[in-house]
């Protein structure tokens, strides 16, 4: 498992640092404008485009059915709820979230962790390689619940926003050779 000692060289290292800060400033500001908050098509396929990288196209005829009417309101339900259990409140947001076609829990959480940095990761096969210590390419909600809470405690260790140390870890895994699965 990885150490919190060994992300400090890798917080600004990941290659789509600048590009994660603009979408992370620009969803910051939505949040301080837009009341309810959705997302647009047009941002919700920014965050895609961000998360999927080269695989942009894997799905892109699948999330056509998904309108600009569609994302708004189902975005807008995910991003809106609140509930005081924290596990049942993730639990209702990606599974909002991933009633969109083409949308899983990776997607999901690459949504919640660029409007909500401070909370949400993102979950992928690299940082659940790191955290873990085994190979996954697919993840339930359990699953995320289980690796934002080791997300959490490393980002309360370092002191950083939760969506920093997943990108460390990203920048980490990269660096480190991990290979692609």
């Amino acid at each position: 498992m990885i150490k919190a000692v060994q992300l400090v060289p890798y917080r600004t290292l990941s290659d789509d640092y600048d590009l994660t800060e603009h979408l992370k400033a620009k969803f910051a500001r939505l949040r301080s404008e837009r009341h309810p908050l959705y997302l647009t098509l047009e941002e919700f396929d920014e965050i895609l485009n961000w998360k999927l990288c080269g695989q942009y196209g894997r799905q892109k005829e699948r999330r056509k059915v998904n309108t600009e009417n569609v994302i708004r309101t189902v975005t807008g339900a995910a991003l809106s709820i609140t509930h005081p259990d924290e596990d049942y409140e993730i639990e209702l947001r990606l599974g909002i979230l991933c009633c969109l076609r083409g949308v899983g829990v990776p997607v999901a959480s690459a949504i919640l962790a660029l409007v909500f940095p401070e909370r949400y990761a993102v979950i992928d096969f690299r940082g659940w390689r790191q955290i873990f210590e085994e190979e996954r390419t697919t993840f339930s909600i359990s699953d995320y619940k289980r690796y934002l809470r080791e997300i959490k405690r490393l980002a309360a260790e370092l002191g950083w926003a939760v969506q920093e140390v997943d990108l460390a870890i990203w920048a980490y895994d990269r660096a480190k050779g991990g290979e692609s699965i």
